[in-house]
């Protein structure tokens, strides 16, 4: 076997060049359920043979609870900090940070170590650190939902459906991109009415644009809500859900 000087020698003759490169397992990463090795090396950019080398795994099954060691950047939180702040001072977005730290509420405590993915998430998409990563489709997409369910509504109500959607994707309840989650049916029917109707397919207007923007920036008026309906609904489970807020004629609910 070549001694490595012998081998970078060796190489050096060739013109080529002998790169010995590990990349930083800095931080650690708790599986959820749901999890896989490529979802997560998505996340950290990073392979999945990457991670099953720096954790000694032999097949591709990982568990909940399990933790990875994962490249990235770790922060540590300090007084006055907050998610938004972290994520605005790395450049990042904050689904992304939220992401590498498993992290959907906003407490933090001080000392408390955090993963700084490294991503290029949201490339040419116009909200300022997006809450869920988002395309420019999936942007159309949730403003003409906006439109045909609140066109007639206050601003803040068309936030809010946005918002709806967005808690959904956030959700493990429901799909985890805004496409699936706006094409989602259940027991045979679609859940959104605009997509059974066709009004989906109508543009969307100016306002709806940027209330889905808005959202999707992390403004919820709907307070957490993962249900809307008009006050004309006669369904009695619907109305029975925990309301989070009232704008115009439209009703959020848990």
């Amino acid at each position: 076997m070549m001694k490595r000087k012998s081998l970078k020698t060796f190489l050096t003759a060739l013109g080529l060049t002998l790169t010995l490169y590990s990349p930083a397992f800095a931080g650690n990463y708790t599986v959820v359920s749901g999890d896989s090795l490529y979802k997560i090396g998505t996340v950290f950019n990073t392979t999945s043979s990457n991670l099953m080398a720096s954790n000694n795994i032999a097949g591709s099954n990982i568990y909940p609870g399990q933790v990875l060691k994962v490249p990235c950047e770790t922060y540590t939180v300090k007084s006055g900090d907050s998610l938004y702040l972290i994520a605005k001072k790395y450049g990042i977005s904050l689904y992304d940070l939220r992401k590498a730290n498993n992290k959907w509420n906003d407490t933090l405590y001080i000392g408390q170590v955090l993963n700084v993915p490294k991503t290029n998430s949201n490339v040419g998409t116009s909200a300022v650190n997006p809450v869920i990563k988002y395309t420019a489709a999936d942007l159309d997409l949730l403003a003409r939902l906006v439109t045909a369910e609140a066109q007639d509504q206050p601003y803040n109500a068309q936030v809010a459906v946005a918002a709806v959607v967005i808690n959904r994707v956030k959700s493990s309840q429901f799909p985890n991109t805004i496409s699936s989650v706006i094409y989602e049916k259940s027991n045979g029917y679609y859940q959104f009415c605009p997509v059974s109707n066709g009004w989906i397919n109508k543009p969307a207007t100016e306002t709806s644009k940027k209330a889905a923007k808005e959202a999707l920036s992390g403004v919820d008026a709907s307070k957490g809500a993962l249900y809307y309906f008009d006050d004309s609904a006669t369904n009695k489970w619907i109305w029975s859900r925990p309301m989070t807020a009232r704008i115009g004629n439209m009703i959020y609910v848990k």
